[in-house]
């Protein structure tokens, strides 16, 4: 039986037998000993998404030490409030807080903690996913949005729907339409100034072809 360890846009935690593409924690551990669930969902403001394969590092999945989740993407995974992991994917931590200085205008990049300081109130409303709304046209690439039937991820000047295996169908956004946005503010600042997400490969083949 899976485990209840795949994060969906939202930052829910679901079971599914696919794994996806990085995992990643929320600062420790948060499992019960039988490995099931209870009403938490983080230790700490430290919510970082990793590489599936690290120095040849094994674990053993909700053992003792931390709560292993599991995204789709890094797109998924920011969406549901998560940054990359300095020490696992330092490239692409410190590519993200560089942006995260250009976008703020700051004079150097931010510690770890510094941007978990931001990111924390804009994740979560009390215990529930903080959303925004604002317009799709102003959304960059890597964003996830609430539109229609469900998630939705832009990309190319379109809207890719999410699913827990993998993007499924494209269609072009509808200009000029507010929607429910899941990316944190910060995060899509980030995400205006450069950052490049990782995808999952399914975006690739539905953006290589017209819509």
């Amino acid at each position: 039986m899976p485990l209840q360890n795949r994060v969906d846009p939202f930052g829910e935690l679901f079971a599914a037998p696919v794994r996806g593409t990085l995992f990643g924690n929320r600062g420790g551990r948060f499992h019960r000993d039988a490995r099931t669930l209870g009403r938490r969902r983080w230790v700490s403001r430290q919510w970082i998404c990793c590489v599936l394969d690290f120095k040849g590092r094994q674990r053993d999945v909700w053992g003792r030490f931390y709560t292993e989740l599991f995204f789709l993407d890094e797109v998924t995974a920011l969406a549901a409030g998560h940054r990359p992991c300095f020490e696992c994917r330092r490239k692409d931590a410190v590519a993200f807080a560089e942006a995260w200085a250009k976008a703020g205008k700051l004079p150097k990049r931010p510690s770890a903690p510094e941007m978990d300081d931001v990111l924390h109130p804009e994740r979560l409303d009390g215990r529930a996913k903080r959303s925004h709304r604002r317009k799709i046209d102003e959304m960059p690439d890597g964003a996830m949005i609430v539109l229609g039937d469900g998630p939705h991820a832009v990309r190319d000047n379109s809207l890719l729907r999410w699913t827990p295996d993998g993007y499924d169908a494209r269609k072009r956004w509808p200009k000029g339409v507010a929607a429910e946005v899941l990316t944190p503010p910060a995060t899509l600042a980030v995400l205006a100034a450069g950052y490049q997400p990782q995808w999952h490969p399914s975006a690739g083949r539905l953006t290589s072809s017209p819509p």
